[in-house]
């Protein structure tokens, strides 16, 4: 069966805002996100004062993240005010379950959390952010099975900051929420086949492929500022994250 994405894709690495691709955010239920390839000169040289800080669900922040998101995708501005919305309403109250301990929900259905990590420069100017929210990941074993895990999604960084390693930081910090915080071992994440550079990221990072679906089908929004669907093959990803410097080599 198909998959259709009610999540976010983790990125589009190569999503340019001056046309030549043609990859682009999808607001509604399934955004990616955008930077440039990794740890170029300026990682070294440039690297500027940065924090790494969760929203905890804090609307101010939301609304920042929401706002940085659209302009590091070179979006209209009419679609601010929908991908703020989708921001409230993935992390604002899922980002404590029921005050419940760390860890306790870790692979029930009942799981629902969901956290926003920002990064902010010494203004404290959004610059960047990274998503994990906990959800029903398909098998794709011929059963259409599912599961719960962690999925990190909604990767994008400032174009004024990219190649700078900003990046690997933010999607090591939803990992370590899904790992310390929530209790999970593994981390997953979508990402379109012919994204090849933020693939090879994220092998690089110590991802393997878990399944491929040539025939999901995602939205995307149009030139004119609507929203329509549109077909893509999507592999899931995932990496070990609670076993040891060796787990990835091994499986899970």
């Amino acid at each position: 069966m198909a998959l259709s994405i009610h999540v976010l894709l983790a990125f589009t690495l190569w999503s340019t805002c001056d046309g030549s691709s043609s990859a682009k955010l999808s607001v509604p239920v399934a955004p990616t996100a955008a930077f440039a390839p990794p740890l170029g000169i300026g990682a070294v040289l440039f690297r500027p004062k940065v924090k790494v800080v969760k929203s905890n669900g804090e609307e101010d922040r939301l609304v920042d993240a929401g706002r940085f998101f659209v302009d590091a995708f070179c979006q209209a501005a009419t679609l601010e005010r929908q991908q703020i919305a989708e921001f409230k309403k993935r992390y604002k109250t899922r980002s404590q379950p029921n005050g419940k301990l760390p860890g306790q929900y870790a692979g029930r259905t009942s799981d629902t959390r969901a956290e926003l990590v920002l990064c902010l420069d010494s203004n404290d100017e959004c610059i960047g952010c990274a998503g994990v929210e906990v959800d029903k990941i398909k098998k794709m074993d011929g059963y259409d099975g599912t599961f719960i895990g962690p999925l990190m999604s909604n990767l994008a960084v400032s174009r004024k900051y990219r190649r700078m390693g900003l990046a690997e930081e933010l999607v090591k910090a939803t990992e370590n929420i899904a790992r310390k915080e929530w209790g999970y071992d593994t981390c997953y994440l979508y990402v379109e086949k012919r994204n090849t550079p933020a693939i090879k990221l994220y092998k690089k990072l110590g991802y393997s492929t878990l399944w491929e679906d040539p025939n999901a089908t995602t939205l995307l929004p149009t030139d004119d500022g609507r929203v329509a669907n549109g077909k893509t093959t999507i592999v899931c990803m995932k990496k070990n994250i609670g076993a040891g410097l060796f787990a990835n080599l091994f499986g899970q």
